[in-house]
């Protein structure tokens, strides 16, 4: 099963990627994990990477495409993988396909713009271990402490409301179009966000006829 999760930062798509890759046994692909294991291993497309990154640029395209193609060419993806946070534009889209790598669904999380800001005002992050938790949703034992690790919980950046207002506008502008690319192609499901993750993650088993 080849598989890529769309939806707005903060639908939950990390969260599902890794329910879904232990239902399939498949492995979940992010962008931003295998362009860091890419330039720790000092990789020619890693090295690439890093020198945009080390100059405040973005990643362009090609060099993206380059990682995700070396990736998805390694064993443990022979039976098909999840892809979360890629591609992000049509562009992108456009690249893999010509890269010959094509999808058998695509899953969109949708949600209202006005529930991802509420989620990610509660979203927590553990300073030691990058553990995550919600206020509401994913409380843990002990208010601003981590438990697996006991280190200190705080709101990433990326979760300051204006920054989230942002975020949304550019997936509303560059992402979002991918809906209809996708449903010409016929692989298109679009699954409304529950209120439980365990709910969400059966609503998009039901989707995928499992």
């Amino acid at each position: 099963m080849r598989l890529i999760l769309l939806g707005a930062p903060g639908a939950g798509k990390g969260t599902q990627a890794e329910i879904l890759c232990k239902e399939f046994s498949i492995p979940t692909i992010s962008t931003g994990n295998i362009l860091r294991v890419a330039i720790k291993n000092g990789t020619p497309t890693g090295l690439k990477a890093k020198s945009f990154m080390d100059a405040g640029k973005l990643v362009p395209d090609d060099v993206i495409i380059g990682v995700i193609t070396d990736r998805l060419a390694e064993s443990d993806c022979a039976n098909g993988y999840i892809l979360d946070g890629v591609p992000r534009t049509i562009a992108q889209a456009e690249a893999l396909e010509k890269a010959g790598i094509n999808f058998d669904d695509v899953v969109s999380i949708e949600i209202s713009d006005q529930e991802i800001k509420e989620r990610m005002a509660g979203r927590r992050v553990c300073e030691h271990c990058g553990a995550s938790y919600h206020v509401v949703a994913v409380p843990p034992k002990n208010e601003g402490v981590c438990d697996k690790c006991g280190g200190k919980l705080s709101r990433r950046h990326d979760d300051d409301p204006e920054v989230v207002q942002q975020r949304l506008e550019v997936y509303h502008k560059e992402t979002e179009p991918l809906k209809d690319f996708y449903k010409s192609r016929g692989v298109l499901k679009s699954v409304e966000n529950q209120p439980t993750v365990t709910a969400t993650s059966q609503a998009i088993l039901h989707a995928l006829g499992r």
